[in-house]
């Protein structure tokens, strides 16, 4: 009983110090943020982030992996609803992705921009938790040229990239943006959808004889 305590502690302190270090890495930046600052949000002592964490590094290839976690948990909910097609699937990715950087921008400023911040992650962590993000999208888009939706002329690992650097891009302007300039990013997720599902469903009837006429 007192080590299922012990452990339960350990696992609120662990979880507090990550949601702490979200708080400050979106506020003050990767490069700019403290050990010191991160304890004194997650209310604990300097020292007792050693206890948990080798360096802010490490902190951050964590709270990556938790992020994930928890974003391929609630994607799956997202696009495995029934009576969804694969093209239906791939319009709720672009929604669910944005949504998310909307209702939780600490979370998504972390992972678009001070991620890339830290050369431990760049140089030498393997994201795996994010190569699964991807395969999401691929799997979507092999399901739909199975089913005869989506044009079997894309390679889905092009294809992913391209629908991900979309996304990425429109989430780093609308994080850097200020209160003026705001725009609604669910808008920009159906122009996204628009975008991309009428290419990867091929040009409309006709459209070929009208562009080489």
């Amino acid at each position: 009983m007192a080590d299922e305590k012990t452990n339960k502690a350990r696992a609120e302190k662990h979880d507090r110090i990550l949601s702490a270090a979200a708080k400050i890495f979106a506020r003050k930046g990767f490069f700019n943020a403290k050990i010191s600052e991160i304890a004194r949000e997650a209310q604990v002592a300097d020292g007792t982030i050693y206890l948990y964490f080798k360096s802010k590094d490490d902190i951050l290839i964590h709270l990556f992996e938790e992020m994930m976690g928890n974003i391929l948990g609630a994607l799956r909910q997202e696009i495995d609803a029934p009576g969804l097609d694969s093209v239906q699937r791939i319009e709720r990715f672009i929604l669910f992705h944005l949504h998310l950087v909307e209702t939780h921008p600490d979370m998504a400023e972390v992972i678009t921009i001070e991620l890339r911040q830290s050369h431990k992650f760049m140089k030498e962590y393997v994201p795996r938790r994010f190569f699964d993000y991807l395969d999401a999208v691929s799997n979507l888009i092999i399901e739909g040229q199975r089913a005869g939706m989506i044009r079997d002329d894309l390679d889905p690992r092009i294809t992913r990239i391209a629908l991900f650097g979309a996304l990425d891009e429109v989430s780093l302007q609308w994080l850097r943006a200020n209160k003026e300039q705001k725009f609604s990013l669910n808008e920009a997720g159906r122009h996204l959808s628009q975008l991309f599902l009428q290419g990867l469903q091929g040009a409309p009837k006709g459209a070929e004889q009208r562009l080489s006429g």
